[in-house]
């Protein structure tokens, strides 16, 4: 595709945007490295677990692995879409996704690897709402933008990655480790990384509603392909939820229970659907310059 011009040499970059705010937090925010990170006290306080309690931690962060390493495959066409359409704001904040989400993965393998001791095999962990989730219709959703980058194909590639596998269930899994993690002060340093992880994709959820926005705004029947995809998700994410917790019993080690994570992940989802519809009518214009609609506040983001 040949160019007629630069967006920064003819009108400049849109300082004042929103994914020019976002990237500006991702270069600051961003910058984290796992193979900095000491797991030496981690690693003393899972020798202390019983053998239950390590194999719900070994199934949330599997799951979490293959999550994290799904998306980095699968990301490139989103990319692609919004680089050929020259939104130069908003690809370069999406370059910031690829490297981060690879920097997830390596974080959940190292752990895995100097932690737990085990980051192979773990297939057995998968069920068939996460390899119907990770395996199919995430990358259905985010490939099919080769062949068709549609504004509707974009909607339902971002509502598959940013409201449901980001905003629902990644979410549902770091309230997990919160809450098992922090309620028996254990594992310290990967709840750090948990966090870092968590404030990375704030940023990647609140472009994928200013994404989603953007596309309604323009074209206001996208809506119903919004809530048709979401529609679609919404029993696969909690059928992946129940599914984990079923395998335990109840309550769960760390004395959890099935019934607060789906509340929880409910709630996830009504906050998405939530922050699409309040865009709702606004010009593409507007959206550019909305801070509050779209910004994350990563300083609520728990230590």
């Amino acid at each position: 595709m040949k160019h007629t011009e630069f967006a920064t040499t003819s009108r400049g970059l849109n300082r004042e945007s929103v994914p020019i705010r976002l990237w500006e937090k991702a270069k600051v925010l961003g910058v984290w490295n796992p193979a900095e990170f000491d797991y030496t006290q981690d690693k003393a306080d899972w020798e202390g677990l019983g053998d239950v309690e390590k194999d719900f931690l070994i199934l949330a962060n599997s799951q979490f692995q293959a999550g994290e390493e799904a998306v980095t495959l699968d990301l490139l066409p989103l990319i692609r879409v919004i680089a050929n359409e020259g939104r130069i704001e908003e690809e370069m904040f999406l370059t910031t996704f690829l490297f981060e989400e690879a920097k997830h993965v390596d974080m959940f393998s190292r752990f895995m690897r100097e932690v737990i001791g085990q980051d192979s095999g773990l297939t057995p962990y998968e069920d068939d709402y996460s390899r119907i989730l990770f395996h199919e219709k995430l990358p259905e959703a985010l490939t099919a933008l080769d062949t068709d980058p549609s504004p509707a194909a974009q909607v339902r590639a971002s509502t598959t990655y940013n409201m449901v596998i980001e905003g629902m269930l990644a979410e549902t899994g770091y309230e997990i480790f919160f809450r098992t993690l922090g309620s028996y002060d254990i594992m310290p340093q990967h709840r750090e990384g948990i966090r870092l992880i968590k404030r990375d994709e704030s940023r990647h959820i609140a472009y994928g509603v200013f994404l989603i926005s953007r596309l309604i705004a323009a074209d206001p029947s996208l809506e119903k392909v919004f809530n048709e995809t979401m529609e679609e998700l919404l029993p696969l994410g909690m059928g992946l939820i129940s599914e984990n917790f079923a395998r335990y019993g109840d309550p769960a080690p760390f004395n959890q229970k099935a019934d607060d994570f789906l509340d929880f992940a409910m709630g996830q989802y009504t906050k998405r659907m939530t922050r699409i519809q309040k865009s709702i009518g606004k010009s593409v214009e507007e959206l550019y310059q909305v801070k509050d609609l779209f910004m994350e506040t990563e300083e609520a983001v728990p230590a």
